[in-house]
């Protein structure tokens, strides 16, 4: 069980962050957690992770300052995944805020235990993202000593989508790099991705 602090923090107030990824889930069970930890403030959105633009929690960034902690019920709620994650903690310490998450303990920025963590993930983050580039370069030269041609397409196959999306969202990398490696512009993963997220 999670014991209430109080919202007012040393030196900030304890803002919550909600997000449920379609219109048939509800926000209820994580708005009562956040209420329950001590949160003075809420913002909640009803939007799939994998969106680039999330509003609710641009306007939160926009909203915090130093002293602030942005607490979420589970760290999936606020990244899509481990580079995301990175990338929005490193936002919040650079405005003097923290990041806590109920679920995870070990995820705190305000301790120095938590930052440590978070430090030792993006050192594992950078270099899992190595490995997977050295893996595609590797696997496309072998390809092409195979006679296999590459180059920039016109259109992308669903499976290179999702293998596009899975590039993105599951290893982390951008869509610049992900375009690169199926051979195609960044603005044509872009479409592809765009038209596919509107098909469901």
């Amino acid at each position: 069980m999670i014991n209430a602090p109080s919202a007012q923090t040393a030196a900030g107030l304890l803002i919550g962050y909600a997000r449920v990824s379609t219109d048939d889930q509800d926000l209820t069970n994580q708005r009562a957690e956040l209420n329950a930890a001590g949160c003075a403030r809420i913002f909640a959105e009803k939007i799939t992770g994998t969106q680039r633009d999330r509003p609710e929690l641009a306007r939160l960034l926009d909203h915090l300052r130093a002293g602030d902690v942005v607490t979420v019920t589970r760290l999936d709620r606020l990244a899509r995944n481990t580079r995301d994650l990175l990338e929005i903690a490193e936002r919040i310490q650079t405005m003097g805020a923290g990041l806590r998450s109920l679920a995870e303990p070990w995820a705190d920025t305000s301790s120095p235990a938590g930052k440590m963590i978070l430090t030792i993930m993006a050192g594992i983050a950078e270099f899992e993202r190595s490995l997977i580039i050295d893996r595609t370069r590797n696997g496309r030269e072998a390809a092409k000593a195979r006679g296999v041609k590459f180059g920039p397409r016109p259109t992308l196959t669903p499976a290179q989508i999702e293998h596009g999306r899975s590039l993105i969202d599951r290893d982390g990398l951008t869509v610049k790099a992900a375009a690169e490696l199926l051979g195609v512009h960044r603005s044509t993963l872009y479409r592809a991705l765009d038209r596919m997220t509107a098909v469901h």
